[in-house]
C-alpha cells in the first residue's frame, strides 16, 4: 500500500486531520520514505526513536525492520493511537525531555519545523550523543546546517552543527511530497557523530553565539561581552597568525578558524 493510501485510511479510521499549531504535515513520498529509510540502514544500529510518528508514513515500515523503537509525539489523540498498537511511546515534547536514556539510538525523523533549529543544535550539546540521525528539515533550515563560510545562510546554527557532526544531504522534498503541501520545499539530512576536541558543548555554544549576535559587526566588537574565561587582549594575536585583518567578522571564520580562536581565547 503507499504512503498516500495509508495516510487516507488512517486520518479516516482515526477521524483526524492535520494541526497546524503542531507543525504537522504527513510525509505521502513513497521515493522520499524509501531514501529516508535507506539512509537509516547505513548506521547498522537496530534501535530507533522517532520524534513524530504522526500517522505512520515511517512509522509503519520502521516497525517492519526495527524491533526495538521508541516513540515520542506531542499530539494526544496519535499518542493514544500508538500507545493502543502497543508502541512503546511517550506523550512529550522533544525538547522538554531528557535524552540521556536515548544515547545508543538512532534519531529518525520527519520534524516539524518549528523545532528542526533547535533540536540540532540541542543533540549537539549531548554528552553522549546519539548514534546519528536522518532528519527533514526545511530546505532553507537544510541550507543553513550546511552552509560554509562567506555564504549567506552561514551562521550559528552551521557551526554548530558541522563541529558535532559529519552530514550529508540524502534527498530533497517538494510541497506535494506531503499532506497537507508546506508553502517551502524540504530536504533530508543525515548526522553521523564526529570526534570534537570542545571539552564544554555548553561553553562553545555561548561563544558561537556572542561572535554572531551582531552579524553586521565585525567580531572584535561582538566578542567584548564574554567573560573572564577567555582573554580578548590575544584577539589581535590570533587575527595576525591566521593573516585575518581587526575588520574581519565572524562569518568570514570557517568552522576550524572559529574553533581555533575559541581554544586560543580561552584562559
Amino acid at each position: 500500500m503507499s504512503a498516500y493510501s495509508r495516510l487516507e485510511k488512517r486520518l479516516q479510521e482515526l477521524d483526524h486531520s492535520a494541526k497546524k499549531s503542531l507543525g504537522q504535515n504527513f510525509l505521502i513520498s513513497d521515493i522520499v520514505i524509501e531514501k529516508i529509510l535507506a539512509a537509516a540502514a547505513t548506521f547498522e544500529c537496530q534501535k530507533i526513536v522517532e520524534i513524530g510518528p504522526g500517522c505512520g508514513a515511517l512509522t509503519d515500515l520502521l516497525i517492519d525492520k526495527y524491533t526495538d523503537i521508541k516513540l515520542i509525539e506531542l499530539d494526544r489523540d496519535l499518542f493514544n493511537f500508538w500507545k493502543s498498537q502497543g508502541m512503546d511511546i511517550i506523550n512529550q515534547d522533544a525538547l522538554q525531555m531528557d535524552w540521556r536514556p536515548y544515547a545508543d539510538r538512532l534519531l529518525v525523523s520527519n520534524l516539524p519545523y518549528q523545532i528542526s533549529s533547535s533540536l540540532v543544535i540541542e543533540r549537539s550539546l549531548d554528552a553522549q550523543p546519539l548514534v546519528g540521525m536522518v532528519l527533514m528539515f526545511q530546505k532553507e533550515v537544510a541550507q543553513r546546517i550546511r552552509a560554509t563560510h562567506q555564504t549567506e545562510h552561514y551562521g550559528m546554527l552551521s557551526i554548530i552543527a558541522q563541529e558535532f557532526w559529519d552530514i550529508q544531504t540524502v534527498c530533497d522534498a517538494g510541497p506535494r511530497d506531503f499532506k497537507p503541501p508546506p508553502k517551502v520545499a524540504s530536504r533530508v539530512l543525515l548526522f553521523k557523530s564526529r570526534k570534537t576536541n570542545i571539552a564544554d558543548p555548553k561553553a562553545y555554544l555561548s561563544f558561537v553565539k556572542a561572535a554572531f549576535q551582531q552579524r553586521r559587526r565585525i567580531l572584535k566588537t561582538n566578542l567584548q561581552g564574554l567573560d573572564a574565561k577567555y582573554d580578548l587582549n590575544r584577539l589581535i594575536d590570533w587575527l595576525k597568525q591566521n593573516r585575518k585583518t581587526e575588520k574581519v567578522r565572524a562569518e568570514e571564520l570557517s568552522v576550524i578558524e572559529i574553533n581555533s580562536l575559541y581554544h586560543f581565547l580561552k584562559t
